[in-house]
């Protein structure tokens, strides 16, 4: 039975929610095991009390950190201290960074020059320099929302009928159903070969690669950016553009999975802090891409690309 990739789960207590350990221990369950777990913080704060049950239910070593000045906490320098002490003799696969403080860009940056895989955590206030050095970033406020069936439209009033014809059976009102809170594995598909890295680690990227089963669910709670607010987003279309033309085939068609791998190299990235649970149904609500569906497979091209010319 091969081994699961290992996980090392730092937290800066001092800048992050404890109602979302829960969420944040089944996304990165879906890459490998989090064996190493640790919290950091001055744990003789007030503001921390609302961690002790979580530290006890989630098997979290805390890391007592005193404010050694007035004004200013040791405790992302005592994390990064760490973090590389454990880069350099437990040597996991990848590790889970929880917090929104961009001081931590130069360590993750670190992180991963040496091969570990760094998984992002933080609000949605996380400066971009410390979002964009992970090799994934997620915003708090887009996990854990629970999710609903689509209720169905109302049927319109029957019209009266003559005596003596039997009434239409009345339909009972459809329920809204509730689906698992756990968010599914973001969609970004690659076709490149993995055999150069360690097994775990090729795992775990294969499992960043796995597209999430289809679902008629629609997530409740984050909001999700419609056409003219993704077309705004100068960042995004820009990023998406360059991995499709990167990608583009000789027929002058992109396949979805080298896309996906395109973005993945580019820049952390995740559809699910735009609202959406897979990279096609982004692309898609963009409007910006023709899309064509051979088999299995999906291929984009540049709307600009595919206009006549004059």
């Amino acid at each position: 039975m091969p081994r699961e990739a290992r996980i090392a789960l730092l937290i800066d207590a001092d800048n992050s929610p404890a109602a979302k350990i829960d969420v944040i221990l089944a996304e990165l369950a879906k890459h490998g095991v989090s064996n190493i777990r640790r919290a950091y913080g001055n744990w003789k704060k007030q503001e921390l009390k609302g961690w002790e049950a979580v530290l006890h239910e989630y098997a979290i070593r805390p890391v007592q950190q005193f404010d050694v000045s007035k004004g200013k906490n040791a405790t992302d320098m005592v994390m990064t201290i760490e973090a590389l002490e454990l880069l350099y003799t437990d040597r996991p696969e990848a590790f889970g960074i929880v917090s929104s403080d961009a001081d931590f860009t130069p360590l993750v940056m670190h992180l991963r020059a040496k091969g570990a895989l760094v998984f992002g955590f933080g609000a949605k206030k996380t400066p971009a320099p410390f979002v964009n050095a992970c090799s994934r970033f997620l915003f708090l406020e887009n996990l854990g929302a629970p999710a609903v069936l689509d209720e169905p439209e109302p049927s319109p009033a029957p019209a009266a009928r003559p005596a003596g014809k039997k009434a239409a059976a009345k339909k009972a009102p459809a329920r809204k159903t509730a689906l698992p809170a756990a968010s599914p594995a973001p969609t970004l598909a690659s076709d490149e070969s993995e055999a150069e890295l360690p097994p775990q680690v090729a795992a775990m990227v294969d499992s960043l690669s796995a597209a999430p089963a289809a679902t008629p669910a629609r997530a409740a709670g984050p909001l999700r950016l419609d056409r003219a607010a993704l077309k705004q987003d100068a960042r995004l279309v820009s990023l998406l553009r360059n991995a499709v033309e990167s990608a583009e085939g000789e027929d002058g068609w992109s396949p979805l999975g080298a896309v996906g791998q395109q973005i993945g190299n580019q820049a952390s990235f995740d559809p699910r802090n735009y609202g959406y649970r897979k990279l096609i149904d982004l692309i898609e609500a963009t409007q910006l891409f023709d899309l064509e569906r051979r088999g299995s497979q999906f291929l984009l091209r540049d709307k600009r690309r595919s206009r006549p010319r004059a």
